[in-house]
């Protein structure tokens, strides 16, 4: 957005008020660090029931649930990142996310031990993904929003939640980064 040119009074200079992007995440728990992905892409936030598990699906594939008569995948997000399976809590959820696959729309649900709330950043706060240190793949950042002398750690939706690469390590037999690795660079 530009800026806006007021006047105050009829003598008063103008002043000059400028508008900054603000981008807006939801920011949830998840194995004792806080992630945000923003919430343009999320459908819904649902309390955590029981899934139905699939035979042979890679261990980041916790199960299956029913939406409103559709079945939607859950995707354990600490399995995902190398991380030990989620715990069940009272607070667990499943947010609902809509991901683009082959120019379709299709609902994916990540498991995380709790939703906390909707922050508005700006894009100034926002700085690039580390290209070290980082305990994910540096390809699942979007970039690092610093919030109250902190930083959160913003996912990129579409490639956390690749539909062919989760597909790729599923035909893999489940094994994760390493051998997918090796077949993409051949």
């Amino acid at each position: 957005m530009g800026a806006l040119t007021l006047r105050r009074g009829r003598d008063a200079a103008p002043v000059e008020e400028v508008h900054e992007d603000i981008l807006q995440y939801l920011t949830f728990q998840l194995s004792g660090e806080t992630y945000a992905i923003g919430i343009l892409a999320i459908k819904e936030i649902l309390e955590y029931t029981t899934l139905t598990q699939v035979p042979l699906m890679p261990a980041f594939i916790r199960g299956v649930m029913n939406l409103r008569g559709a079945v939607v995948p859950v995707i354990d997000l600490a399995v995902r990142f190398g991380r030990s399976e989620t715990a069940i809590s009272r607070r667990t959820c499943v947010v609902i996310i809509e991901v683009t696959c082959e120019d379709m729309q299709q609902y994916i649900g990540i498991l995380v031990d709790a939703v906390h709330e909707v922050l508005a950043i700006r894009a100034a706060d926002i700085e690039p993904p580390p290209q070290f240190g980082s305990r994910i793949r540096v390809d699942f950042i979007a970039g690092m929003a610093k919030v109250d002398n902190r930083f959160v750690v913003l996912l990129d939706v579409e490639k956390v939640l690749s539909v062919e690469e989760m597909a790729a390590l599923s035909s893999l037999g489940g094994s994760e980064s390493p051998d997918l690795r090796e077949a993409e660079s051949r």
